[in-house]
This record gives structure tokens, C-alpha cells and sequence, in this order.
């Protein structure tokens, strides 16, 4: 997402662009604006698609003080609230990656540009930017001090960022793979991916990055001596996610091919070996998210799918194998993006929509509690972290889409009341009912094309 500023310290507020009659102007708006914030009530207003095929509850018009919106969902909580806080589109650029920075308070974004914009919370000011010799990047992982990229050229950059008042500060630590003397007799690096980098994790015990490419392949780096410790193939396809366990160091893959892979390191040594292959639809999978509760120490392992179900399994205390739970659906088309804090499961999908999901503790049991419309195009990206830990839980969503639009959401949760038929029974008790439906602006070539291949 490359920002053409005048001055080193933006506020997204600067970009405020008021979308008058915007329900008539429909989606020539976007190609007229440059930059624009779509503030609160535009999103948090529409109406969002149902998790079920049942009727929902006719809802009461928001308060024009407060621009929170009560989910209109009928079967989960009613006590969910959320509203987009700040909105910003490019016409050139799309967001590949988000990176959160909890310690810093501080998110970066990546994008075809070589240029990743830092952006500060909550006010969300434009802190400055890092400026790499490499676009495209595709993946971005924050730890303490230190951002990971991935680039165009193959490589992995690693970068050193500090606050300090009213500046931001940046430096190249080094790159992966790192330029020997022997290497330079070479054309090619052997360390290096052949292909396109599409995801990294960190292993913070041990200090291992690994990085997950369109070349089959898996790498696993020691960050201190910047060297590869272990490649392996580890897919008969594209690697589109990786995530590590970080209390025993599991490394999960999902890729093109239709299966979740689970390997561990061999005690004592670098290499690894897999572990259980999780093969449960034969169609690409795209994300994968892991959720760990530390109430019961349940683990849930979450992943995304083309034709739009979320797949989960369940870690056994016992044999600590991964056994199938079940699936989500509520998506129309794939599930491009997963994140998972503590109970709550966030899915972006191609059919424009965000969809929020609780489990509730000590079962395999699952809601939808909303449904936020607000987007144009697939979501590409998504991140997500707790902002408060009260009585009412609040969250903080960031997520991109292929329409060059870059979103903050504001998430509060009430406390877990019961689930499951308690909300039907209260839903059914109701004489009046309303249907809602999302409304995307998308190419009818591009979805009649979705449709046909269902």
C-alpha cells in the first residue's frame, strides 16, 4: 500500500473523504476517490448475511450517539457489538499482509509496494514508513523489536524498529539468506526459495523463523547466524500457510494440495519429520489459524477452504493426536484468512464478509456471532488482538481486501452466557422476522465464474 505523503506524519483522519449518497452512487465511488476514511456508521449500518438459513430478528435503528451496532444475527449472543472505526482505500495497491506490534502499539502492512507504512494505535497516525530495495511483500510477522518481511527477490529482510516520542525509527538487520563469499561464484543461492515466500512463523524458544513458499518448500532459519538449518518438501503444492505451537515447537502447513501437515523438530537435531497428514476435503486450503485455551489447555487447530467451510480439530491430552471436530459454514465463497484470540475465531472470505466466531469452553460447540459487511472485494488479510480484558472483552480487528482497502474494526463480546438452543428457543419466541443479505459489489463475469465451478 504505497501512501504518496507530503509530510513524514499523516493521521488517517487527514484522509477523510465524506461518501455522499453513497446507496446511489453504488461502486463508482471507488474508482473516484484517491484516498479515503469511511468512518463508522457507513459499515457498522449494513446489514449482515445470516450464519444460518434461519430468519433473523428485526433490530432496533442504532442511537445517532454512538455508532455501535447490535448483531443481527437470530441463533448467537445478541450482546455482540462492533463498528469499523477507520477505513482507508488506495487506487493503486493491494495489502497482502498485516503485522501487529502489541508492545508498540504499532501495525504494519505490507503490499506490491517496497514501501510498508507503520501505522500507530489508536489513533492510528502514520508514524513513517520502512523502505525496502523489494516489493511485493506478501508476509509479515512482529516479535518485540523485530519485523520479518518477505519480498519479491526471495529473500527474508529483518528489521529493528523503535518509538520514540513522535518518531518512529527503523533499521536492516540483515537479510535471509545471508551473502557469502562462496556464493558469489554462484548465479543462483541454493538457501533461497525458488519462489514466491508466502508465509512465515517464529519459534521464539529456540530462535528458528520458518518460511513457507509457492515451491513446495519449507525452510527453517536460525535468525542468530541467519543460515538454514533444514528445507524440506513439504507439499505436492503451493505452502499458503504455516503456524507454530509454541509450547512444543509442532510446525502446521496447509497448502494447495487439500492437507494440513504436522511436523516436529527431531530432538537434538535440525531436521524434521511429519508427523500426521490431516486430510479431510480435497480442496485447496488457504489459512490456518490456532487457538489454545488456558482454562483446560484445549487446543484447536482451524482451517480455511476454496469452497468456504472452516474445518477444526481437536489436540487429544492423551495420544495428542489431532482428531476431526467438524466443520463452519456460513461463507459463500473461499476462506482466505483465519486469525484465532483466545475463544474467538475471526474468517475472511472471498464473498467480501468477515464472520466472527466463538467456542464456547470446554466443547467442540461453535456460534457465529457476527457477520461485518463493509468491504467490496475478497478479504485477503486479516489480524486481530485483545484491546481489553474487563468484564466486556474487546478486540481489535485490521483487515485488507482486493478492493485496496485497508479496515479497523472495534469487536466487544459480553461474557459467555449459555449457547446453543438457548438463543433459538429466545429467537423463536419473537412474531416478527427479517431476512438479511449482503450486497457486495462484484463482477458478474467474476461471480457467474465462482458459481459454475461449484
Amino acid at each position: 500500500m504505497e501512501l504518496d505523503l507530503k509530510y513524514p506524519k499523516k493521521s488517517l483522519v487527514s484522509f477523510i473523504y465524506v461518501e455522499r449518497d453513497n446507496a446511489m452512487e453504488g461502486s463508482n465511488n471507488i474508482d473516484q476517490q484517491e484516498e479515503a476514511i469511511i468512518c463508522d456508521q457507513e459499515d457498522s449500518s449494513s446489514p449482515s448475511m445470516p450464519s444460518s438459513p434461519h430468519t433473523t430478528m428485526p433490530l432496533p435503528p442504532p442511537s445517532p450517539e454512538s455508532p455501535w451496532t447490535l448483531s443481527p444475527l437470530q441463533t448467537p449472543s445478541p450482546s455482540l457489538l462492533y463498528h469499523c472505526i477507520a477505513s482507508l482505500h488506495r487506487r493503486e495497491g493491494i495489502i497482502y499482509s498485516i503485522a501487529i506490534s502489541r508492545q508498540q502499539g504499532l501495525v504494519f502492512t505490507g503490499s506490491k509496494s517496497n514501501r510498508i507504512p507503520v501505522w500507530r494505535q489508536p489513533d492510528y497516525i502514520e508514524y513513517g514508513c520502512i523502505k525496502a530495495t523489494s516489493g511485493e511483500v506478501r508476509s509479515t510477522l512482529a516479535y518485540g523489536d523485530f519485523l520479518f518481511t518477505t519480498h519479491k527477490d526471495h529473500k527474508i529482510r529483518i528489521w529493528n524498529f523503535k518509538v520514540v516520542p513522535d518518531n518512529f525509527r527503523s533499521k536492516k538487520v540483515s537479510s535471509i539468506p545471508k551473502k557469502s563469499s562462496f556464493s558469489l561464484f554462484l548465479k543462483t543461492n541454493t538457501q533461497k526459495h525458488k519462489e514466491c515466500v508466502s508465509c512465515l512463523a517464529y519459534y521464539h524458544a529456540e530462535g528458528l523463523l520458518y518460511t513457507g513458499s509457492y515451491d513446495k518448500t519449507v525452510k527453517a532459519w536460525r535468525v542468530l547466524t541467519k543460515n538454514c538449518v533444514d528445507s524440506f518438501v513439504a507439499h505436492e503444492h503451493n505452502v499458503n500457510a504455516i503456524l507454530v505451537k509454541q509450547d512444543d515447537g509442532c510446525v502446521f502447513t496447509c497448502s494447495s494440495d487439500g492437507s494440513v501437515k504436522i511436523w516436529r523438530r527431531v530432538f537434538s537435531e535440525n531436521s524434521h519429520t511429519l508427523v500426521m497428514t490431516l486430510n479431510f476435503q480435497n480442496y485447496p486450503i488457504y489459512a490456518l489459524a490456532l487457538s489454545t485455551s488456558s482454562f483446560n489447555s484445549n487446543c484447536f487447530l482451524y482451517s480455511g477452504s476454496s469452497d468456504g467451510t472452516i474445518n477444526f480439530w481437536e489436540k487429544e491430552k492423551i495420544t495428542f493426536r489431532f482428531n476431526h471436530g467438524g466443520f463452519l459454514q456460513g461463507h459463500n465463497f473461499a476462506v482466505l484468512s483465519l486469525v484465532a484470540v483466545e475463544t474467538l475465531i475471526f474468517s475472511g472470505s472471498e464473498d467480501t464478509t468477515i464472520r466472527v466466531w466463538r467456542r464456547e469452553e470446554g466443547s467442540c460447540f461453535h456460534e457465529c456471532l457476527a457477520v461485518l459487511n463493509g468491504h467490496r472485494g475478497p478479504v485477503r488479510c486479516l489480524a486481530a488482538c485483545l484491546e481489553m480484558d474487563k468484564v466486556v472483552k474487546g478486540f481489535l480487528v485490521y483487515s485488507a481486501s482486493l478492493d485496496q482497502s485497508f479496515k479497523v474494526w472495534k469487536v466487544k463480546v459480553s461474557p459467555e452466557e449459555k449457547m446453543g438452543f438457548s438463543y433459538m428457543k429466545r429467537s423463536f419466541s419473537r412474531t416478527k422476522v427479517r431476512d438479511y443479505e449482503t450486497s457486495p459489489v462484484l463482477s458478474p463475469s467474476w461471480v457467474e465464474r465462482k458459481l459454475l465451478q461449484r
